[in-house]
C-alpha cells in the first residue's frame, strides 16, 4: 500500500514534505483537498483542516515537522536529519524560526498583495515591516549557514528543505540574499534538486486558478487561517482592523479546533 499524501501545491509546509517523501525515494500518491469543502477521509487525516496531511497504512500524521520526523524513524534510508545530536537540534531550530516568523511575514505581505487586505499608507506600512522584517531573517539564515555547503551540514537534508520554500517566495518578492552572497549560491544549488523542482512545477499547476481561490476568499467560502505567528505579525505590524473585519466578514478564520 503507497503513502497517501494530501498536499497543496503553494504551501510551503506541504512543499517541505513532497521534497522530503522524494528525498527519500518513496512512492506516494498524491491528493489535492479542497479546503473549503474536506471530505472525510481528508478530515481524518488531518483533523485540523490543514495540509499536508499523511496517511501510512493505519497511521495518519499531520503537522510538516511531524511528518518529516515520522518518515525519517520509519524509513531510515536516505536520512534527512544529520546523525549529530547537536546538528539535529540546529537544524530544527532553523525550521522553527522559518515555519513561524519567516512564514509569518510571507503570509503577511501577500496577504495585501494578492488579497488586497490593505490600501494605501496602511498597505505601505505592513508591506514596509514586511520588509524590514524579511531583510534581519535573511541576514540570520546567512550566519546560520556559515561556511557550511548546505544547511544541513555535509549533504542537503532536513535544514535546507526547511529554507527552500520560503527563500524561493522571498526572492520573488525582490528581498532574496545578494546575488554573490554564500546564501545566494546555496540557494542556487538547492533549488536545482529535483525534489524541489517537482513542488515548483506543482506550484505553477496551481498559480492558473489562484484568481478563484483569491474569489473564493472574498466570498468568505475559503476564509484564511490566521493563526500563531501569523496573526502575531500581522497585528504587530498594524493590521489589527483588518483582522477584525475579516473575522466578521467571514474572510479570515482563526485555528480549527480538531474533528
Amino acid at each position: 500500500m503507497s503513502i497517501v499524501f494530501y498536499d497543496a501545491g503553494l504551501s510551503p509546509f506541504a512543499q517541505k514534505v513532497k521534497m522530503g517523501l522524494i528525498e527519500k525515494g518513496l512512492d506516494f500518491d498524491h491528493r489535492r483537498p479542497d479546503l473549503g469543502d474536506p471530505t472525510p477521509d481528508f478530515l481524518a487525516a488531518s483533523p485540523r483542516r490543514e495540509v499536508p496531511a499523511l496517511v501510512d497504512g493505519d497511521l495518519t500524521v499531520f503537522d510538516s515537522t511531524i511528518i518529516l520526523e515520522y518518515l525519517d524513524d520509519r524509513y531510515p534510508q536516505n536520512p534527512l536529519r544529520p546523525a549529530d545530536a547537536a546538528d539535529r537540534a540546529r537544524v530544527r531550530m532553523i525550521e522553527e524560526i522559518c515555519d513561524s516568523q519567516l512564514e509569518a511575514i510571507i503570509f503577511g505581505m501577500t496577504e495585501v498583495i494578492a488579497f488586497k487586505r490593505a490600501s494605501g499608507d496602511l498597505a505601505e506600512q505592513i508591506l514596509g515591516r514586511g520588509r524590514a522584517d524579511a531583510t534581519e531573517l535573511v541576514k540570520w539564515l546567512e550566519r546560520q549557514l556559515g561556511d557550511r555547503e548546505w544547511f544541513n551540514g555535509e549533504s542537503f537534508g532536513f535544514g535546507d528543505i526547511a529554507v527552500l520554500p520560503y527563500l524561493q517566495t522571498l526572492n520573488l518578492y525582490k528581498l532574496g540574499p545578494a546575488a554573490d552572497s554564500p546564501l545566494a549560491d546555496w540557494f542556487r544549488r538547492a533549488s536545482a534538486r529535483g525534489s524541489f523542482q517537482r513542488c515548483i512545477a506543482d506550484a505553477k499547476a496551481e498559480v492558473a486558478a489562484f484568481k478563484e481561490s483569491v474569489q473564493k476568499v472574498q466570498s468568505g467560502k475559503w476564509p484564511r487561517q490566521y493563526r500563531d505567528h501569523r496573526l502575531d505579525w500581522f497585528v504587530r505590524a498594524g493590521g489589527v482592523a483588518i483582522v477584525l473585519e475579516g473575522l466578521a466578514a467571514g474572510t479570515i478564520r482563526l485555528t480549527h479546533l480538531p474533528a
